[in-house]
């Protein structure tokens, strides 16, 4: 995508009103910033792909290459894109070992998730309904839409730990079935990328206690009544585009949900 430096101002000042990010009266690494994020909504450069280098961007754009450095040190804070010593600035992937639970906070009491290997998923059920509204809302889509609803049992070192229901809109994700996700051996956010061009860059969540109803404590084992987490996410793509949203069940007799405040 060759942008003409003579009308530098104005596309930094068009991506903006786009993304509905950073205003073009910002600083100038700020507009840059949104440039390449605007090249990654585009699919320019794919997850896991590497980028232009610091020294081929700053000449594109028409800037200082510390100018794109900075832009480029704010996406990778953001976990947008990941520098490798000796070897260039990546677009992030949940395919990279180190970022694979990047939004599971769920921990053992000792170690963390990543020593307990692999969890093992069990998918309950997966079918395409239409939206509840409250789902619809959610998803910012209109009730009556398209979704895919799945109901999945994650297990670590063999004991059910979290039971998740997972709606996804039926649009972007269209063919997705249970015997895919079965069978796809990574992370459930590494097959949207994969195979459906949808990555999820960021997430918010709501947290409450509940105690664990007929069917949960059927599903995770544990006695009906026991106190369980509750955690509502709703993951978006770039733009704040929300493409999923997910409720789980925790339990936290061996567990416990962590979070770096800074």
């Amino acid at each position: 995508m060759a942008i003409d430096p003579s009308s530098f101002h104005d596309v930094a000042a068009a991506a903006s009103a786009q993304a509905g990010a950073t205003p073009a009266f910002s600083p100038l690494y700020q507009q840059i910033k949104v440039l390449i994020l605007k090249s990654l909504q585009a699919g320019e450069w794919k997850p896991g792909e590497l980028i232009p280098s610091e020294m081929d961007l700053a000449a594109r754009f028409r800037v200082s290459q510390g100018t794109v450095r900075k832009a480029i040190d704010e996406l990778a804070a953001e976990n947008l894109v990941m520098r490798r010593q000796g070897k260039g600035t990546f677009v992030a992937t949940h395919a990279e070992h180190q970022v694979q639970y990047r939004f599971l906070r769920l921990m053992p009491d000792s170690g963390d998730l990543r020593s307990e290997g692999p969890a093992e998923r069990q998918i309950i059920d997966c079918k395409r309904l239409r939206a509840p509204a409250d789902i619809a809302r959610a998803l910012a889509l209109r009730a009556g839409d398209a979704v895919l609803q799945l109901r999945r049992v994650l297990s670590f070192q063999g004991t059910p730990t979290i039971l998740e229901d997972v709606w996804l809109p039926g649009g972007p994700f269209k063919g997705l079935t249970a015997d895919r996700l079965a069978t796809y051996g990574g992370p459930m956010y590494a097959l949207f990328e994969t195979e459906f061009g949808v990555r999820m860059v960021r997430a918010e969540e709501n947290i409450r206690a509940l105690a664990a109803d007929v069917a949960s404590a059927e599903l995770l084992k544990v006695p009906v009544g026991e106190p369980l987490l509750s955690v509502e996410r709703t993951a978006y793509t770039y733009n704040d585009v929300p493409m999923e949203l997910r409720r789980g069940l925790y339990r936290t007799d061996t567990h416990h949900y962590k979070n770096e405040l800074s």
